[in-house]
């Protein structure tokens, strides 16, 4: 296994990773009620559907890494 193909991998990962963190807390923000008496709800879905908008964009670039780091030859 080369160099580039680790990192390939463990950046996969972590991408994968980050999707939870993004879908994560966008619904903590929108959904919490520890929040209620920092920020208005208006101002919590204002900041929280772009997170969920986000991670659901990094969910089909996650994949597409994950897809050439794990399933790809490695014949390149």
């Amino acid at each position: 296994m080369s160099n580039k193909n680790l990192y390939d991998r463990v950046f996969a990962i972590f991408g994968t990773l980050m999707v939870f963190f993004y879908l994560g807390l966008g619904a903590f923000i929108i959904f919490s009620p520890m929040l209620d008496s920092y920020m208005d709800k208006a101002l919590r879905i204002v900041f929280g559907i772009p997170l969920i908008i986000y991670g659901i964009y990094r969910v089909f670039v996650a994949w597409e890494k994950i897809k050439e780091a794990f399933f790809s030859d490695d014949s390149e």
